[in-house]
Order: structure tokens, then C-alpha cells, then sequence
């Protein structure tokens, strides 16, 4: 029987059709087979990466249709193209999962493989990765002006420097959700590369030293802001020797601030030397109180007390010490205050060093305030605001109240604080009492009027209507204290910065009558040396406080001021005539033609003291004269020495131009032996600082 009879033969048989089941079987097998053999031809051309698998999805696609000539089969290229797109999205996801971008972002939903045809399982549900959210400041939460104090929800801000640096919160929705393991294997492969992003992200993070992240995806405690290397120092050389045949008058203006001792302090206990224009020796000597005599009476403020002795580190000179002590309140003298808080509540504010310490700062102050006095709160960020109106201290629950709801965030309008400040003080302004704004803030103003001679000229005019201003600085990193110098020395007021809660109870507690109520302003101090006893002189700091000679009998010109107890120091280094200490010669053709100048008949005097004032509430200026004779030569009392220790130790750490070989050991001993009566352990203090310096890098080690 051949071919053509056998499919007659068929043709008449009466045979059932093929089953449905039959007939997918055997193309499973066929396929089978067929793949295997594709999959030899094409081994060369897959890849482990992504474009492999979607050119085997493709390749895939269109055999599978070829072989079945139907659309249902075209489910699979979905799904693959499903797989492509949830791998692509987890390569962005893992980019977009870091926490230091700032923006707010949440992760994508998993894209669900769609399962084959032959599977008779049921599909599981879908489960969906938890959100997560990150926020830009770490203060901010879910609405924009829920951290804002009461009185400030218009405030704005477009976000400054610090809070861009900070770390920002990390939150999940929701928090305790983990999904099941029957969840996961219904979303495989994305769930999984979802959690390789975040591993990737936690990563990331701890390599930018941000705090350890916790399991899964729980919060991550937010980084605070810390600037470095921003602080400004205004730059000025040391003073130089002055040959008194040339110059032999010396005019400068007091100065009773405190700010860059604790900056130096807070430098040397991070085991760095500090910066050498941060060190102003002045600062450094009147950080310490002493024990000058008093003045009799308030009519005459203070009084000076001169005293000559050798000097440590230059055979045959010698030092003259001026010392001037305040006048101080007696408890029933002390007039009422009308203070303002102008608080800096930017987002670089947000370290434990800096609001929160600030805060309690304010809190320390109102312990010494009596109960009729009155505080108004103002703040600034991106704009100023009002968070408390003048309110009496009796009412001292609610100024708590006020200070305790702050939260850092935003930019630094601080000009319109400034302003927004002075108007109200302005508006509770009172000639009986003491009115004053007291500015808290760590850096710079970058909102509004950032000008240094703007803000300068608007607060000596606003000093004029008898509102003073004192400036107290937190933190480090980006300190403006060039800016704090120039506004404190404008507005009659002190600058001080407040590195820790002990120098809050210091400069707002201990010598909070001081700092608050002048007795004296416009203090300047002129020496006139005699050319007959002193060939050389040099002032020891005071290089940001120099003077005109014609300065010191203009009143226009304003001057440092002195609270009330305050002690001020100024030393000058001197050459007597005829010693060989001296660093500069006389000119040969000048030399004969001074010989023959009429000069003080007055061999026995050094120089000729005279300090200008003015009274607080008055425009034309007091004159004090005392002259400086041989008498006054001596060792010099504790006091004394214990003011050359310090000085010593300022010029040291400003590379000691003028000190020769004295030494920080030199210093130590010099302290050691003028330590005396130490009640707050202030000079202690200074005595272990003193040593870190010794060991301490001259740069920071991070």
C-alpha cells in the first residue's frame, strides 16, 4: 500500500477530532525541544545584564508566536517587559534612596510579574513597599509651619545653608509593617530590590558618618547642623613698637567683651590651636574680674590704678598696668529693665550647643530680673516675627512658655529681627529704666540687609533714642564675629559667646548687673609718654579699639562702655631710655636736632593717664588725668601678675612677635604664682588651658 491509498483509506475512517489538552501538549513539547536547541544557538549572544534579559525576552516573544500563530501567548512579552521596568526602576530608586538629598520623594510601587498560563494557583494579593518620606529639615514635619512658634505661622523661608546640611528626618508609612513572606514571593523581584536600595541607601549614609541607621525601615535619628571652618574674625595686625620721638601719643577705646576667650577655650579643649585672629589678648585679660579699689561715687564712675613692674620676656622693659574698676549697683540702686530678646531661630541653630543652650540661657537671665521688669520675644528665619509681646517677669510662666516652643529652621532674616526688635523696645521705651535688645544668633545674616555698615548706621541711630544692644553668640563653625564686634561695639552694649551653660551663668548671672546697666560710655583712654624716660612703647591688644588722636576729645565719636562692678585692663610694654631692650634706632640726621627739643622737665614720670567718659544719660564727656611716675615701680600685686600671665599666653598663641623665649611653661608658673582667691575656678580654668595648648594640632584633625 503506498502513500496515496493509506490517505484514502483515512479519508473514509470516521476518527474523533484532537482534544484541546492534546494538542497543547504537544506543542509544550515541541517548544521544548525548539528552545533547547535555541538556546545553544544563542548562548553567545546573552548577557548577564540588562539588556540581555530583554533581548531574551524579545527573542523569546516572538519564537513563542511564531510556533503558535495565536495573540495569547503575547501575555509572556508583558511580563517580561513588566520585569525590565521594575528592574530599571530599582537602579533610580537606588539613586533616589538617599536621605541626603533633601527632597521630598517616595519610593515607586513594585510592578507584579504577571504569572504563566499553565500556573493553577491562585494569585496571591499584592503587596505594596511601605513609603518613605524624606523631609529636608530636620525640624520640619508633615505641614509647613506646624514647628513654627505661635505668632510666626506666616513666616517663610526658602531654607538657608544649615538646614541644607543637615541631616533630614527619615520617616515610614507605616512604621511597624513588614511584609509577609507570602506577600514578598507575590512581588518578587521588586520587594527585593527595594530592600537591596535600602541597604544600599543605609549604606551610603553611614558612610557620610550620619547616625546608624536601624533595621528594616525604621526612622533615622536626624544629623544636627554642624558648620566648619565659616567662623570670621575680623583680621588686624598686632600693634606695632612706636618710637615715642615720633609717636608719643597712644589712643584707644575700652573694651570689656569676653567672646574670644571662650572661643580660644572651646578651640584647645578640641585639642586645636585656634586661629590667630580669633585671639584678641584684650578679650583674653579682661575675661578675668580683679580686685582694683572701687570708686566712691556713681557721679564718678571708676577709678584708675596704675602699677609698673619688669617685664617677663624682655630683659630690662618694663610693663604698665592700667587698671580701671565700675562703679557697683547697690541692690536698691539697680534701675528696672526693658529688655527684648532677639532670638536667631534658622535652621543652623539646630545643635544641642546652640538653641537649646540658648534657651536656657534666657531662662538663667530671667532668674536675676526682678518682677516688674519686662520681656518681649522676637525671632528670625526666613522672617522675623513676634512670639511674645512686652510681658511683666511676674508673669514668668509665659515667657517659659514662649521659649520652651522654638524650633530651628529656615534662613537668616536678621536685619528684619533687628528692626522688628528695636521697634518694639521703641515702643516700650522707658528713661527710667534700662532698655535694651539682647541678640542671641550663632553666624551671619543672609536674608534682608546683610551690609555689616548698613545694620551699623541703623543701630548707632537707634542707640541715640537710648535703646542699647548686646550680642551673645552660640556655637562655632560659622560665627560672624566680626559682625557681633561691630554691632555690640554700636549699640553700647557687650559681646560674649556662650559656648556652654557654665559661661551662661558667667556672663547672664554672675556679672548679669554688669552686662545689663552701664555707668560709663564712651571710655578712651590716652598715654602720653615722656621722650625723657621712655624711648619705645607698644600696646599690648586693642588692635580692633585703636583710636585717632583727635578721636579723643571728639564726643561724636563713640567708644567702648562699662557696666556697672566691671574691671578693665590695658598693659603697655615700655623701653626706658637708655636700655638696650629696644628694637628700633634713631635716625642719624634727627638725633642731634631732639637733643636740643625742650621736652617735660618731669624726669620722673613715665607717661600722662587721661580717660574720657560720658555719664549714661549725658552727650558732653568727663576727663580723669593721673600721671605715671618712677614711684609706681614694683613687683605688682597678684592681680598684676596674674594679668602678665594671660598676656603672655595671648601673645604666644599669636606667634609671639614680641615674646622671645617665653614659653607656655613660663606662663604656667607666672599663673601658678598669682592664682590667689579662685571662687568660680576661672583661673584654674585657664591654667588647664594652658597646657592643652601645648599639646595641641595646629590644625583640626577632621
Amino acid at each position: 500500500m503506498d502513500e496515496r491509498q493509506l490517505k484514502e483509506l483515512l479519508a473514509d475512517t470516521d476518527a474523533a477530532p484532537p482534544r484541546d489538552t492534546a494538542r497543547e501538549r504537544s506543542i509544550s513539547h515541541a517548544m521544548d525541544a525548539y528552545e533547547t536547541v535555541q538556546q545553544e544557538k544563542q548562548k553567545k549572544f546573552q548577557g548577564s545584564g540588562l539588556l540581555g534579559r530583554l533581548k531574551d525576552r524579545l527573542i523569546d516573544f516572538k519564537r513563542r508566536r511564531s510556533m503558535t500563530q495565536r495573540t495569547l501567548p503575547q501575555k509572556y512579552g508583558f511580563a517580561g517587559m513588566a520585569t525590565a521596568t521594575a528592574v530599571l526602576l530599582a537602579m533610580v530608586t537606588y539613586n533616589t534612596f538617599d536621605p541626603y538629598l533633601g527632597a521630598e520623594k517616595t519610593l515607586p510601587e513594585p510592578a507584579v510579574e504577571t504569572p504563566k498560563a499553565e500556573t493553577k494557583k491562585e494569585p496571591a494579593a499584592t503587596a505594596q513597599a511601605p513609603a518613605i518620606v524624606f523631609r529636608g529639615s530636620p525640624r520640619q514635619s508633615g505641614t509647613e509651619n506646624e514647628s513654627r512658634p505661635s505668632g510666626l505661622k506666616d513666616m517663610r523661608g526658602a531654607g538657608d545653608s544649615a538646614s541644607a546640611e543637615s541631616a533630614p528626618v527619615l520617616q515610614a508609612a507605616p512604621p511597624n509593617t513588614k511584609p509577609s513572606a507570602d506577600r514578598l514571593r507575590a512581588t518578587k523581584p521588586a520587594p527585593a530590590l527595594a530592600e537591596k536600595a535600602f541597604r544600599g541607601s543605609r549604606l551610603k549614609r553611614e558612610q557620610h558618618g550620619s547616625a546608624k541607621a536601624r533595621q528594616g525601615f525604621a526612622d533615622v535619628v536626624p544629623k544636627q547642623y554642624e558648620a566648619f571652618g565659616r567662623d570670621r574674625f575680623e583680621d588686624a595686625d598686632q600693634n606695632p613698637i612706636n618710637l615715642v620721638a615720633d609717636d608719643p601719643i597712644s589712643t584707644f577705646s575700652i573694651d570689656v567683651d569676653t567672646a574670644s576667650y571662650a572661643f580660644v577655650r572651646r578651640m584647645l579643649n578640641r585639642g586645636v590651636l585656634p586661629r590667630k585672629n580669633a585671639v584678641r589678648i584684650e578679650e583674653l585679660i579682661n575675661y578675668f574680674p580683679y580686685a582694683y579699689p572701687n570708686p566712691g561715687t556713681r557721679e564718678r564712675p571708676f577709678q584708675s590704678t596704675v602699677t609698673v613692674t619688669p617685664s617677663p620676656w624682655k630683659k630690662g622693659n618694663k610693663l604698665i598696668h592700667i587698671g580701671i574698676k565700675g562703679y557697683d549697683f547697690q541692690p536698691a540702686e539697680k534701675p528696672r529693665s526693658n529688655l527684648v530678646f532677639l532670638l536667631d531661630v534658622s535652621g543652623s541653630m539646630n545643635a544641642s550647643d546652640k538653641l537649646p543652650l540658648l534657651v536656657n540661657s534666657m531662662k538663667l537671665l530671667l532668674g536675676t530680673l526682678h518682677a516688674d521688669d519686662t520681656v518681649a520675644i522676637v525671632v528670625y528665619a526666613g522672617a522675623a516675627g513676634t512670639v511674645l509681646e512686652p510681658t511683666k517677669v511676674s508673669e514668668k510662666h509665659k515667657i517659659l512658655a514662649a521659649l520652651d516652643q522654638l524650633r530651628a529652621g529656615g534662613s537668616t532674616a536678621g536685619a528684619a529681627g533687628v528692626r522688628q526688635a528695636y521697634a518694639l523696645a521703641e515702643r516700650q521705651l522707658n528713661d527710667k529704666a534700662v532698655n535694651r535688645v539682647i541678640l542671641a544668633t550663632d553666624g551671619d545674616f543672609n536674608v534682608g540687609i546683610t551690609n555689616r555698615e548698613e545694620l551699623k548706621g541703623f543701630i548707632e541711630r537707634k542707640r541715640k533714642t537710648g535703646i542699647f544692644l548686646s550680642v551673645l553668640g552660640f556655637g562655632q563653625g560659622n560665627l560672624n564675629d566680626h559682625l557681633m564686634q561691630t554691632l555690640a561695639q554700636n549699640g553700647n552694649g557687650v559681646a560674649a559667646h556662650i559656648d556652654t551653660l557654665n559661661e551662661a551663668r558667667k556672663v547672664l548671672v554672675e556679672e548679669s548687673i554688669s552686662t545689663l546697666f552701664p555707668i560709663a560710655k564712651d571710655v578712651k583712654i590716652q598715654v602720653e609718654f615722656n621722650p625723657k624716660t621712655v624711648a619705645e612703647y607698644r600696646l599690648i591688644g586693642y588692635e580692633t579699639r585703636a583710636l585717632k588722636r583727635e578721636d579723643f576729645r571728639n564726643d561724636k565719636v563713640d567708644a567702648g562702655d562699662i557696666g556697672a562692678g566691671h574691671t578693665v585692663t590695658a598693659i603697655y610694654e615700655i623701653t626706658p631710655t637708655g636700655s638696650e631692650g629696644g628694637l628700633l634706632s634713631d635716625s642719624r640726621y634727627q638725633r642731634d636736632e631732639r637733643a636740643t627739643e625742650t621736652v617735660s622737665s618731669r624726669n620722673d614720670e613715665y607717661a600722662f593717664l587721661k580717660i574720657r567718659y560720658k555719664l549714661p544719660k549725658e552727650d558732653s564727656s568727663k576727663l580723669i588725668t593721673t600721671p605715671i611716675t618712677r614711684a609706681q615701680d614694683g613687683t605688682g600685686s597678684s592681680e598684676v601678675k596674674w594679668a602678665t600671665a594671660v598676656a603672655g599666653f595671648g601673645q604666644i598663641l599669636k606667634g609671639g612677635k614680641y615674646t622671645g623665649s617665653f614659653s607656655y611653661d613660663d606662663v604656667i608658673a607666672l599663673a601658678r604664682s598669682a592664682k590667689g582667691d579662685d571662687e568660680f575656678g576661672y583661673r584654674a580654668e585657664f591654667l588647664n588651658l594652658v597646657r592643652l595648648a601645648k599639646s595641641a594640632s595646629a590644625m583640626p584633625r577632621n
